[in-house]
């Protein structure tokens, strides 16, 4: 039974100070149309720019996960977005006045609350998900890290820590069901060893961090006029550590509270993804920098499985588009150098093309003798070739012109092609065509898998009479 997309009835409102400028941030959690997502507004800034909630653009994890683009940032998400998709929410626009979202109680408990008060609507769209066949695995061996998803129906998340002290050493966390995560995970607090704290508070690094807001562990001895140093700083009567290892700011909700406040930043980061998933997190000493590289491992893979599920279905039946003389009136290129069989179709914004890859290519002669695998370099030149006859065929008298490179950029070498397979180009414009410029992504396939992929920018110009 399919789902639907959700988003919330009413826009709902949340004050409170910044992490890192201790200034007070209003955010504002709004409805969102279908297909839209989570995204940010900066209402600060002139024009009101938008950033998407994107794990291709995380620029800093020091402290919390960063994105930014177009040079506009925004930090520490993770809560926010972790209570977004906690919540069961798919499109939701979340507009600030600040930098950073307040940092409230260091929880995602607030934003659950106001996510609640607000109520939760049901759209018409089709929630899309992506299902996990392969175990996807990210692994960081500096910082002992490991990440990996498994098949499953359902999204879990099961969580490990050690930081192999006596105050805080092995721990482990695990939500079977998003249900669970209003009430077992979003109260769960950051947490700081008091060392850590002293450097961020000599450095001027958090003016808006309150003992109120992180669970504070101490892992050495400590004397009573440091305890009284902190107190002055955070304008308490008094600090003292009690037999847990622990300032007496709070209380533990759960004895294994960080490891699931762990869990609560897996889920937001992995947030950035831009889908739902259905499969099993399991994480080993997590953190923003892996749960986010992880979040971009993913999102490659489901690039790749959606343009293997978007490979152009060839028919050999059918008459093509243009056959090899038709492609030899628009190109200039002759044997061994003419790499294009046949034009399967084309529109407006895109062409897909075709070449069979015999043995009798001059080519593999010498790549290579034993194990002959068609050239990287050919496969990028067969594809541009593709996108110039669609840049050809616009003009009258394309014998007049020839078409140069000017640019190839993100090329990814996916599978090696080899005699005997069929090459299908599809090509598609990044931006319009203008001023004899041709800007486009091209994939070539073998079947339905992907071999290449690559970005590439040319120019036709008209012929030189000589």
């Amino acid at each position: 039974m399919s789902e639907k997309q959700k988003t919330l009835k009413e826009a709902v409102t949340i004050t409170g100070a910044g992490l890192h400028t201790g200034k007070e941030v209003t955010l504002t959690f709004k409805p969102a149309p279908e297909n839209h997502g989570f995204k940010f507004r900066r209402t600060d800034l002139p024009d009101q720019p938008v950033i998407d909630a994107d794990a291709d653009l995380v620029t800093d994890t020091s402290r919390g996960t960063t994105i930014e683009q177009k040079g506009v940032r925004i930090s520490t998400i993770e809560h926010a977005l972790a209570a977004l998709t906690g919540m069961d929410l798919d499109n939701v626009m979340i507009e600030l006045n600040a930098p950073e979202t307040p940092i409230l109680d260091g929880s995602s408990k607030f934003y659950t609350e106001a996510i609640r008060k607000a109520g939760i609507t049901e759209q018409d769209a089709e929630r899309i998900y992506f299902k996990v066949n392969d175990v996807l695995r990210f692994s960081d061996p500096v910082k002992k890290t490991e990440m990996l998803i498994l098949p499953d129906d359902t999204f879990k998340v099961s969580v490990m820590i050690d930081y192999e002290t006596r105050v805080l050493g092995t721990q482990n966390a695990h939500m079977s069901h998003l249900n669970e995560f209003e009430e077992e995970i979003s109260p769960c607090r950051t947490f700081v060893f008091l060392h850590e704290l002293e450097y961020l508070i000599q450095n001027d690094l958090i003016k808006g961090g309150d003992l109120s807001n992180a669970i504070v562990f101490v892992n050495r001895l400590i004397g009573q006029e440091e305890l009284d140093r902190l107190a002055t700083f955070f304008n308490k009567p008094r600090v003292e550590v009690l037999n847990e290892g622990i300032i007496n700011n709070l209380e533990l909700y759960f004895n294994n509270e960080p490891a699931r406040h762990k869990l609560l930043d897996v889920v937001g980061d992995l947030s950035l993804i831009g889908t739902r998933i259905k499969g099993h997190v399991i994480a080993s000493r997590p953190g923003h920098f892996a749960n986010t590289s992880f979040a971009r491992l993913i999102k490659q893979h489901i690039r790749k499985e959606t343009a293997q599920d978007q490979s152009p279905k060839y028919d050999p039946a059918k008459p093509p588009l243009y056959d090899i003389n038709e492609i030899k009136r628009l190109l200039p290129h002759r044997p061994p150098f003419l790499l294009v069989d046949k034009i399967l179709s084309m529109s407006e914004s895109d062409v897909v093309g075709l070449k069979n890859v015999t043995m009798n290519e001059g080519f593999f002669v010498g790549h290579f003798p034993d194990e002959p695998v068609m050239p990287g370099v050919l496969i990028i030149e067969a594809m541009a070739q593709t996108g110039g006859i669609f840049v050809l065929s616009s003009v009258p008298d394309p014998e007049n012109y020839i078409t140069y490179f000017m640019k190839i950029d993100n090329v990814r070498f996916r599978q090696k092609v080899v005699p005997g397979d069929t090459l299908i180009f599809h090509l598609e414009l990044l931006s319009p065509f203008r001023r004899g410029i041709s800007h486009m992504r091209g994939i070539a396939y073998v079947g339905n898998k992907v071999a290449v992929e690559a970005e590439l920018m040319a120019q036709i110009t008209k012929k030189t009479v000589s």
